[in-house]
């Protein structure tokens, strides 16, 4: 297995992708191979600072860097020498099996959706998050931040999608999918959460949980699996990354306020392409870069990409 890493991305960037790629490399076993891509000059001068042998690593020299501030599809077309560009050549070609980066999101979704394309079938990919539950585990929350307009059929097709990745990454054998909705009652909620609640209730594709409000988002009492359209998903997330740092300024401690540190997860894939490719935040330190790293493994390993194309091709 071989996982590609976007050295040049991040705010950060290269000192810190190096140092979590350091962190990888000690935590997986040795048949996991990383490749780095980025200015192996830097590269090697970083490892060689840190006491760590360069040579642990397959190094692809690239000279471009598409800054996190740039037009993503206008970089992408013009730097073809760049970390990211070089990533998904190698990704589309089979020569790794999995491309991560905290660069430019736009690039990485420009080459998720021209280099590596969607699984026919699937009308949009999507990228989830898990939310900590207070009963414990974590409730996966989809859309959250790439559709921000969706239509019903297309957050049917979540359930699809978050149903797999529950079943296959948390190991719940029926996992329960809900709709975000302003209430329980099949009558709430706008035209799309109607419209979508009457596609999903008699889906013979996944388990309908029924509605879920917002006070329900911090247990796992009743879904496994949250659907949602990308506006209101994103909001979502960024409140709870706002809700874990006011809980740090006020010196709030507490295991389960810990597990809403996006450190703890470092990525996302994004779900419904051909091949795994994942994506996280460019003020991402050494762990986070490490964690997402490691969950690229447990994905490949899981063969999510090959469960989408069973059931939507």
């Amino acid at each position: 297995m071989k996982i590609a890493l976007d050295v040049m991305g991040g705010d950060f960037a290269p000192g810190t992708t190096v140092a979590g790629a350091i962190l990888a490399r000690q935590e997986l076993p040795e048949n996991i191979e990383l490749v780095l891509i980025g200015d192996k000059g830097k590269i090697v001068d970083i490892a060689n600072e840190k006491g760590f042998d360069p040579s642990s690593f397959e190094i692809i020299h690239t000279t471009e860097v598409i800054e996190m501030g740039e037009h993503p599809s206008k970089a992408f077309s013009q730097k073809q020498d760049s970390s990211i560009v070089k990533g998904f050549g190698l990704l589309k070609s089979g020569q790794v099996d999995a491309f991560a980066s905290v660069g430019n999101t736009g690039a990485m979704m420009a080459g998720s959706m021209f280099i590596i394309k969607s699984i026919p079938g699937i009308i949009r990919p999507t990228i989830s998050a898990a939310i900590p539950s207070l009963t414990g585990g974590s409730t996966l929350l989809l859309d959250v931040g790439i559709n921000p307009d969706c239509r019903p059929d297309v957050l049917y097709q979540y359930g699809i999608i978050g149903s797999l990745y529950s079943k296959y990454i948390f190991n719940i054998e029926t996992p329960r999918v809900g709709l975000l909705n302003i209430g329980a009652e099949e009558e709430k909620g706008n035209l799309l959460t109607k419209s979508t609640h009457d596609l999903m209730k008699g889906s013979n594709d996944f388990y309908f949980a029924g509605n879920i409000e917002g006070n329900d988002l911090f247990n796992n009492e009743k879904a496994d699996v949250i659907v949602c359209d990308g506006f209101v998903g994103n909001v979502i997330l960024k409140e709870a990354e706002a809700f874990y740092n006011m809980l740090k300024l006020k010196k709030v401690e507490g295991e389960f306020f810990e597990r809403f540190n996006f450190v703890n997860y470092g990525g996302t894939p994004i779900l419904g392409i051909n091949k795994p490719v994942f994506i996280g935040h460019g003020i991402s330190n050494a762990i986070a870069i490490k964690n997402m790293i490691v969950n690229s493994k447990v994905f490949i390993e899981a063969k999510l990409t090959e469960k989408f194309k069973e059931v939507f091709e």
